[in-house]
This record gives structure tokens, sequence and C-alpha cells, in this order.
């Protein structure tokens, strides 16, 4: 008598219920791909000739377990080191023995050497960066982070916008030695009408406070003077910033543009020769209140990275304690003719094959790879629901085909009892 086919029945249904097994113990295994177990039937060769009509096959085995690489719920995690792939693609990790290895988890750290690292290990690759910029193209490499602090920027442009109010009235006297706002109650004692203040940085990155004064010395026009660090006498600013020459419509039509050299900051061992151009051509006078419209600069301090933020675009954006920020890196993915001839390594990892074919890499966003969700994790693509209702499907097949050994079972009782 046949017990094959109940035999390989019984062996299709266990392997089908250790993938669904599998599925259901990953459920939580952020990046998993389901499995899936592909049926197929088996026909023995027909020894008597008898013609297809009547050949009885002899079971079923399992064809193949494939993957299913769709895509998985993402969820928010605000962990800006998880980062979740919206599409087509796997992130390139390197061991440290140079093997590459490909995955969908994209839970990552930052080791003590600066590399983003998976829990095993795992150092992400990409294209490096520069002094904040990108080098694209060539071989992705491991991505490091550079701890190291921003250099200083000494400042050398500045632009100050302000609106000089016209009702104010004539200022006689200003002592530099003593700078001292205007007394309307008493405006024979002379003084400044306004002043306002902003930030330089020296070429090592100290800041220091430039105050400005202004005197009204006649309608529409106005002297300007200096201080640094609110020390010392005020000085006049060059020509031609001083005079400021106003229109009767409140157009600046003079004194906008000049440079001051600051001997002054050599006290603190930076530069003595340090020279700002300034701006203040789109400066107005109308009939309001003083006010500051536009102040920046291009200087800045030193600074430390303080936090990253990884783009859509897998543009690794540092951030610095100085309030400026750079580009660290960019995250690079890569893509597979066949993800499913993929080798499993385990640990959410995957390895090229002769299979899948060789991989395609490129930036998020790219020919035929998705985008990147920072603070996001992708949840395994596994349906509970319907991995449970294949899990009673499976073990009622599997006691249908032990049904199919006992009957075999006795009708070969049957025939050993024959008398």
């Amino acid at each position: 008598m046949a017990f094959q086919q109940g035999l390989s029945g019984l062996n299709s249904s266990a392997k089908a219920l250790d993938v669904i097994s599998n599925n259901v113990a990953n459920s939580n295994t952020v990046g998993f791909k389901a499995g899936r177990a592909e049926f197929s039937d088996v026909f023995a060769a027909a020894l008597n000739g008898a013609g297809g009509g009547t050949q009885v096959g002899i079971g079923a085995s399992i064809g193949a377990v494939t993957q299913l690489f769709s895509q998985g719920n993402i969820t928010t995690t605000n962990n800006p080191l998880d980062v979740a792939i919206n599409g087509n693609g796997f992130f390139r990790m390197a061991s440290l023995d140079g093997t590459i290895a490909y995955t969908r988890n994209g839970q990552f750290d930052v080791n003590k050497d600066g590399f983003i690292v998976n829990a095993q290990g795992f150092q992400l690759t990409g294209f490096t960066a520069t002094n904040g910029v990108i080098q694209a193209g060539g071989e992705p490499q491991r991505l490091q982070l550079d701890f190291s602090d921003v250099q200083p920027n000494p400042s050398s442009q500045m632009t100050l916008a302000m609106n000089f109010d016209s009702r104010e009235p004539v200022s006689p006297s200003f002592d530099p030695a003593n700078p001292a706002p205007l007394d309307r109650t008493n405006v024979a004692a002379g003084g400044y009408n306004f002043s306002t203040s902003a930030t330089a940085y020296d070429t090592l990155g100290n800041a220091h406070t430039l105050t400005f004064f202004f005197q009204k010395t006649a309608a529409g026009t106005w002297n300007g003077f200096y201080q640094v660090d609110g020390s010392g006498s005020a000085t006049a600013i060059p020509a031609p910033g001083s005079p400021l020459q106003f229109d009767t419509a409140g157009k600046m039509t003079s004194g906008g543009q000049f440079s001051i050299t600051f001997p002054q900051f050599a006290g603190t061992g930076a530069s003595a020769t340090q020279t700002i151009a300034f701006d203040l051509a789109d400066s107005s006078q109308f009939g309001s209140a003083f006010g500051v419209n536009t102040l920046r600069q291009d200087g800045f301090a030193s600074g430390r990275l303080t936090g990253i933020t990884i783009g859509d675009d897998g543009v690794i954006l540092g951030r610095y304690s100085n309030g400026q920020s750079r580009d660290l890196g960019q995250v690079v993915l890569a893509n597979f003719q066949s993800p499913n001839g993929l080798l499993s390594l385990g640990s959410n990892l995957w390895a090229e094959s002769p299979d899948s074919g060789q991989p395609i890499v490129g930036t998020p966003g790219g020919a035929n790879l998705g985008l990147l969700n920072a603070g996001s994790i992708e949840e395994a693509n596994v349906d509970l629901t319907a991995e449970l209702v294949q899990l009673i499907v499976q073990q009622r097949t599997y006691q249908a085909n032990a049904q199919s050994v006992r009957a075999q079972d006795q009708i070969l009782q049957t025939l050993v009892n024959l008398r």
C-alpha cells in the first residue's frame, strides 16, 4: 500500500506550519518580511506504460519558501536615528571585515567612534562629506559622524536696515567720550537720538558687541558713531557712511555702504586687521518710530555637534551649538532585480546571491528607490489575522493527512488479516 501521499502531506503541512509560526514569532520584528510556503504536487514515472489519464500522484512537496517584500506600516518613534524606508530598497551595511549585507531594519545608533551602526555592529554606508560638501558618486563608504568643533568664521559683512524717525529734533552736540541719549526735555544739552547694537565675531570666534549711535544734525542728515564692547570713546563712522543722507521721500541717498577695520579685536589674540563691510542702504526715514528691520552678518563662533537630522533624501544634517548646520553625509539605498533571490543571514540581514542579481545603489528617491522617514520604523508586514487563519487551515490539513495515513494502515491491516 502507498503511504507516500499522506506522509508527504504531513511533511508539507508541517513545513507550512513552521513558516506560519515564524511569521507570527516575528510579527514585532522591525523590517521583517513575511514568508510564504509554496506547494507543488509530485508525480511518479509510470512504470507500466499507463497513460496520463490513469496516473496517480504520490503526494505534495514544498516547492519554495518565498519572502513577501511588500511595504510594512511606518510607525513614528521620534528617535532621529530610527529610519524607515518608504518604498523599494535596502540599507547597505558593512561589517568590520568588509562583508556587505542589506536590511530593511532602520534602528540605528552611533558607536564611540562616530559610526552609524545597527544592533549587530554592521555600519551604515553612504556618501561621506568634506567640510559640509557631500562627495557623491563612487563606492559608498562607512558613514562616520564628525564630532570635532566647527571652526569659527570671522564677520566680514553686516547688513543693517533701520527706520530713522523723521520727527526727531536736531541734536546740537554729541560727546564721543561719554555717549548719552538725547534729553528731549532739554534738547540744548545735546546727545544721540538713537542707538542699536549688533554682534560681530573675530578670527578666533570671540563675540564682540558693536553699538551704533546716530545723531540728527539736520533734516534728513544723521551722523553715525560706533563703540566696541561698550568701552572707550565712540568713533565716527568713516566716510562715506557718515553722514547718512535721506531725501524728502525717506529714501537713503548716501552713506549706506562703508567698511570699518577693528584693531580692538586684537586684544583677544585675534587678527588686528579685521575689516567688516557694512550695508545700511535699505534704511529709511519716515515719520514713525525708530526700529531695526534687518540685521544679519556672516560670522559665527566655534560650535559643537548637538544633534542630527536625516532628510527623506538621505542627507544627514548636523546641528551645532553655534546655530550653524552642515551636511555630514548621505545614506544610500540598494535594490535588486530579484529580491526573493537574496540569501537570508538572520538578524534582519540579507546577502547578495547569484539569484538576486547585483545591487543597484543610489540615493533615496532615485530610480526605483524609496524615500526615508527619519524618526520612524517600518513594522513587519505580517498580517496576524491572516496568519492565524492559515494556522487553523494547515492544522486541519495536517489532521486530514494523518487520517489518510491511518486509513492506509487500516487497509493494510485488513489485508494482513485475510485467511
